[in-house]
């Protein structure tokens, strides 16, 4: 079964209301889990960088943008039992250390490292630590960079190694599809997945033709939304339309052995002659 993940990541732009509302949204269209960010903010960016001009619903600074955009531990308690009460899971992608322990106090089935950070040899170390099921994102990276942040966190750690392009939202000759043939050839140990960045649906349908394991989109309730992920992002309409198709995919794909079908009995003793 290919597994769906739709990303809220900070689409819903620190209001539950909307949090709620994308995962309802999930739930509806079938999807397997729902996905967001976590950062402690003085950790993930320097003085400079949250005291630079950024205008934003929350103010005029860097610092205001992030600290609008970020849920705390009250929150994130609403979240899991609005999940509870829904019937799906969640999980998150921690920027820092705090945030892997943070995340660590909730029962979640994955823990997830973000492209940005796979480099990152004392986050990866944090990750491992927590001895939790890992999906590895792998935009920006090279083989060899995914082969040490791999020897970092333990193959038997992990749990999906995504295949994704780090560009917001990524055009058609960035996809490169068939990384996804290649991370199957080379990590044949490990579920490959897809983690896609368009906001059109046939990348993700390719995707799980190619053998995709796991598709995860970024959702929204509107991509003229603020926010700069929107525009990479789903909308409710196309998220029906994508598990319907994905489902159907999984149907259609059949087992690879030549057959002759019952349904097709009647048209044999037809037409052939």
């Amino acid at each position: 079964m290919i597994e769906t993940v739709a990303e809220i990541g900070i689409n819903h732009n620190g209001d539950l209301e909307i949090v709620q509302k994308l995962i309802d949204v999930a739930v509806v269209a079938g999807l397997d889990y729902v996905k967001f960010q976590k950062r402690t903010i003085d950790l993930v960016y320097t003085k400079e960088e949250l005291s630079a001009p950024r205008e934003s619903p929350w103010g005029t600074t860097f610092r205001e943008q992030k600290e609008g955009l970020e849920f705390d531990i009250d929150d994130y308690m609403e979240i899991d039992i609005y999940c509870k009460k829904k019937g799906i899971q969640w999980f998150a992608s921690p920027w820092d250390h705090e945030s892997v322990e943070f995340l660590e106090s909730f029962d979640i089935p994955f823990i997830k490292v973000p492209s940005a950070l796979i480099t990152n040899k004392f986050l990866l170390e944090s990750i491992a630590k927590t001895d939790m099921p890992i999906i590895l994102s792998t935009g920006m990276s090279t083989l060899e960079m995914v082969d040490k942040a791999i020897g970092l966190l333990g193959r038997d750690q992990i749990y999906c190694i995504m295949h994704c392009t780090s560009t917001y939202p990524s055009a058609p000759e960035e996809q490169n599809l068939k990384c996804i043939l290649t991370l199957k050839d080379r990590y044949p140990w490990a579920k490959i997945g897809f983690s896609n960045h368009s906001p059109g649906l046939p990348y993700m349908v390719a995707g799980a033709a190619l053998g995709a394991e796991m598709i995860e989109f970024h959702v929204t309730l509107d991509r003229s939304m603020y926010g700069s992920d929107q525009a990479s992002s789903i909308e409710p309409e196309g998220i029906f339309h994508l598990k319907k198709w994905i489902n159907g995919l999984e149907k259609a794909m059949g087992d690879g052995q030549k057959r002759i079908y019952p349904s097709e009995e009647p048209i044999l003793k037809k037409l052939r002659r």
